[in-house]
């Protein structure tokens, strides 16, 4: 399959052409940017893979799905012009700036009849990989209370977030996960650290949502943290399962290492980085399961080939939004938000996306 990326950014050249360069079958074969420093990058890196223009220039040349991985703000309009030219298309997260915007998009494809998929690559983490097999093992007995945080020393990272900063950027992760794993939210109560001179930016956040199966989810997430608590704790009525360390495939991509060259090794945690299953007194090193940011991209080429679902449904791209969406009605009027305000809200909001607004490819491509 030939696959095209739009933008190559941190999020093009490391979180998606390893990935699609890494599963047989797939091709990248043209690169949307116009940055003369990521074209250069572009060259260094995959010496034969054209850089374009426009997305419509990609598309003219011939693909058969394209990943948009621009900046937030952007990526709407994007995933909206793939979709109008009737090829199948990932869009990175934030998926839509809003509840509205995402399930805007989730019905022009339903529409068109062209596959759409969300890139929550996180769903693969080592972490949550063990996590899930022992949640399915019944090693944890019925959890009560899942805990988990993305935290880090990046002081710039929040001045320099788009598209909602931190809470979009790293709360559409964390919020996927504790979906994935517990089902849907009820309420959110949400609170946001703010930089004592920008009206708007946020350097960490923290939510505690309720599930309707009664789970409670304390999510946390940072880029002004000197000392990142735990990645992960999850009580079970049996034990608690904790993990300090957070899965390594980010920080291999950056040193240059690939799936491609490490092969099996790629995703392997450290012994020393897995993580405890307590039972009082009692203490049991896990196995970590290996990350494999690359089981995306195989499930989506499944899906272009018409031989099983996409990675990621898109809807659950729109109930995260709506999570997110509650989280800063929360923070902004400092209470607890029903998911149910958020949907009357959106029913609204769709409408005016789906009648009147016109989306249309920003100049702005990494």
């Amino acid at each position: 399959m030939r696959i095209g990326l739009v933008g190559y950014g941190d999020g093009g050249r490391y979180f998606h052409a390893p990935f699609i360069n890494g599963v047989p079958g797939c091709e990248l074969v043209g690169v949307v940017t116009r940055s003369v420093q990521h074209r250069a990058e572009l060259a260094a890196d995959l010496p034969g893979v054209l850089a374009y223009d426009s997305l419509a220039a990609l598309a003219k040349a011939g693909v058969d799905g394209v990943v948009i991985s621009t900046p937030a703000e952007t990526r709407a309009a994007l995933v909206l012009e793939a979709i109008k030219l009737g090829i199948a298309v990932v869009g990175d997260k934030p998926f839509g700036m809003n509840t509205a915007e995402a399930l805007a998009l989730v019905n022009a494809a339903s529409e068109k009849g062209v596959l759409l998929s969300v890139y929550q690559n996180r769903r693969w983490d080592s972490d949550l990989l063990t996590l899930r097999k022992l949640i399915e093992n019944g090693r944890l007995g019925r959890v009560r209370r899942f805990e988990s945080g993305f935290e880090r020393y990046q002081p710039e990272q929040g001045l320099h977030c788009t598209g909602g900063s931190i809470l979009r950027d790293y709360g559409s992760h964390l919020v996927d996960q504790a979906l994935l794993l517990f089902g849907p939210v009820s309420q959110v109560y949400a609170e946001l650290d703010r930089y004592p001179d920008q009206a708007t930016a946020h350097s960490g956040f923290f939510l505690a949502l309720t599930h309707a199966n009664g789970v409670v989810s304390h999510l946390r997430g940072s880029c002004q943290q000197s000392s990142p608590g735990p990645r992960m704790r999850v009580t079970g009525e049996f034990a608690t399962y904790s993990v300090d360390s957070p899965d390594g495939q980010a920080d291999a991509l950056f040193a240059g290492r690939t799936p491609t060259a490490e092969k099996e090794r790629w995703g392997m945690a450290d012994h020393r980085q897995w993580g405890w299953l307590a039972q009082e007194d009692a203490r049991e090193r896990i196995p970590s399961e290996p990350g494999c940011w690359t089981e995306f991209y195989r499930q989506w080429l499944a899906a272009l080939q018409g031989s099983g679902p996409v990675p990621v449904d898109p809807m659950d791209a729109v109930l995260t939004a709506r999570v997110l969406d509650a989280a800063a009605l929360s923070a902004d009027q400092q209470r607890v938000v029903t998911l149910d305000e958020i949907e009357q809200a959106t029913l609204c909001l769709e409408q005016k996306f789906r009648g009147k607004r016109k989306m249309e490819s920003s100049s702005k491509i990494g």
